[in-house]
């Protein structure tokens, strides 16, 4: 019986040099006459052990962490697999990094061979379009709706309420959008799950179309992704060729076609109204709301925009029903969330829990500390346009309700993690002009207040007229918050601000400065 081994195909084994590894077990398995199957998974998220090979057993996927080309010939002995290995890890399913997370999103994400349909639902794959062909519409979205499940992409709105309002509209032509211009800084779980399940993102956008009444769907996927739009394309044409996506949804549903666009490369772009005006083949600029995309989005037609993950949440929500989904979480925040650790931090990789466990907590238990070996001092979570926190408040539960108490917002779940080296004052001003760099142009609060917001924050690393530019930095956030179009003007207020509350000191030293 052929012996199969799992090797990352994702991006981040790649550039691991996964790819030297396949080729290496390969050559090794045929010269030591070895009945061995290669199949090329995604990534289980665990970056920090990538390359990760995984041989299959009689107990279970025995892995191996960080796994160099030079290093195959030692994963066997005899043929079998060689548990005394200092790279040997178990178990996969039983290494405490992967058996703390409570995987409902990422359940399949390295498990799995990405593009195979029978793989797919051979692990549960399709159950959830599947009970979703027995319901009426209103009673999809009631689900959903039941299930408190929120957009998981920053602005946290319910998507039962944004499904409900579509499905009420009168059009007779209506879209689903998925937005993967995933752009924050530190997140990668959009690229992690279209590379590992591709299949739960198609399903959760037929899903959408069932419950609204749409029988089309773009993906506007970024362009900083080749491998990620290599996959989807992939799997949409094998869903077109098995009758997933087509003239009839399984072969007894109504119709629903899935295009893949890739976006030019603009952060903006993943602002939905942005998105849509880039998708019409225009530049990516925001518009003025009302009217909403679920009133009038593409093309001018009611549409569902929601993120990847928010879109194959729901495929969960409807194999196992609304209310079992509300039951994990905390309070309003409701289901799981794929946490992303990233920065200076020790194992860095993806990691799915339920809403309100403590940020310490998370870097404690699956951080492993900074890469540096250095304390760390500051922690951003949701992106470029989210608050830096201070250790006092690590304690803060990963929910939406407690993070915007704080001052703080979850976003995409990015977790990006700083040592004490770390120059306050210097993040602050990339804050600002981040925003100035990727401002669409369309307001001026934005355009204008965040190329004016550097220039101030350059003058107090300076030590020029500190107070002075202490109070106009303060009115200039102000009026960003306040008059900008979207959120990329109106949210860059939230880091800068986080460092004048919590990192003063850095903003009143010198360049390089360390003040507390």
């Amino acid at each position: 019986m052929s012996t199969r081994v799992f090797i990352p195909n994702d991006t981040a084994a790649r550039s691991m040099g996964a790819d030297d590894v396949a080729h290496a077990i390969a050559v090794y398995g045929e010269r030591m006459g070895l009945d061995l199957t290669i199949v090329r998974n995604g990534s289980r998220g665990a970056a920090w052990l990538e390359p990760l090979v995984e041989v299959e057993t009689t107990a279970g996927r025995v892995g191996f962490g960080n796994v160099m080309p030079n290093e195959v010939d030692t994963l066997f002995v005899h043929g079998q697999v060689n548990l005394a290995h200092d790279r040997c890890l178990g178990t996969v399913e039983s290494h405490p990094w992967f058996a703390a997370q409570q995987r409902i999103t990422f359940r399949r994400a390295g498990v799995i061979d990405p593009l195979s349909l029978a793989d797919y639902e051979q692990h549960g794959g399709l159950a959830g379009v599947r009970r979703a062909l027995t319901l009426s519409a209103a009673e999809i979205v009631a689900d959903i709706t039941t299930s408190g499940l929120r957009g998981r992409g920053g602005a946290a709105f319910p998507a039962g309420i944004k499904w409900n309002t579509v499905r009420q509209a009168t059009d007779t032509t209506k879209y689903i959008v998925c937005n993967a211009d995933e752009g924050d800084s530190g997140t990668f779980a959009d690229r992690l799950l279209i590379e590992a399940d591709p299949y739960q993102l198609l399903e959760g956008m037929i899903i959408a179309g069932l419950a609204v009444g749409a029988e089309r769907g773009y993906v506007y996927l970024r362009s900083e992704y080749p491998w990620a739009i290599t996959v989807l394309r992939e799997a949409v044409a094998r869903a077109y060729a098995a009758g997933l996506l087509g003239t009839h949804v399984l072969g007894i549903g109504p119709r629903f076609d899935v295009e893949v666009r890739v976006g030019a490369g603009a952060y903006i772009c993943g602002e939905e109204t942005a998105l849509l005006e880039s998708l019409e083949g225009k530049r990516g600029v925001v518009r003025a709301k009302p009217p909403l995309p679920a009133m009038r989005g593409l093309f001018g037609r009611p549409t569902v925009i929601n993120n990847v993950l928010t879109l194959a949440a729901a495929t969960d929500v409807l194999a196992a029903g609304g209310a079992r989904y509300a039951a994990l979480g905390l309070d309003r925040s409701t289901g799981t969330m794929p946490f992303q650790l990233a920065g200076n931090i020790r194992c860095g990789g993806l990691v799915e829990l339920p809403f309100g466990r403590s940020l310490r907590s998370v870097l404690d238990e699956f951080g492993g500390g900074s890469l540096s070996g250095r304390p760390l001092r500051a922690i951003q979570v949701g992106g470029p346009l989210g608050a830096y926190l201070p250790e006092h408040l690590w304690e803060t539960p990963l929910a939406y309700e407690s993070f915007s108490a704080v001052g703080a917002m979850l976003g995409h779940g990015g977790i990006v993690c700083f040592d004490d080296t770390v120059d306050m004052a210097e993040q602050a001003e990339f804050a600002m002009a981040f925003c100035a760099h990727e401002s669409c142009g369309k307001c001026t609060p934005c355009r204008i207040g965040s190329t004016r917001g550097v220039e101030v924050i350059q003058r107090l690393r300076r030590r020029e007229e500190s107070r002075r530019q202490w109070q106009l930095l303060e009115e200039l956030c102000e009026t960003m918050e306040f008059g900008s179009l979207c959120a990329l003007g109106g949210l860059t207020p939230l880091p800068v601000r986080s460092v004048m509350t919590h990192f003063a000191g850095d903003l009143l030293t010198p360049v390089g400065g360390t003040g507390q």
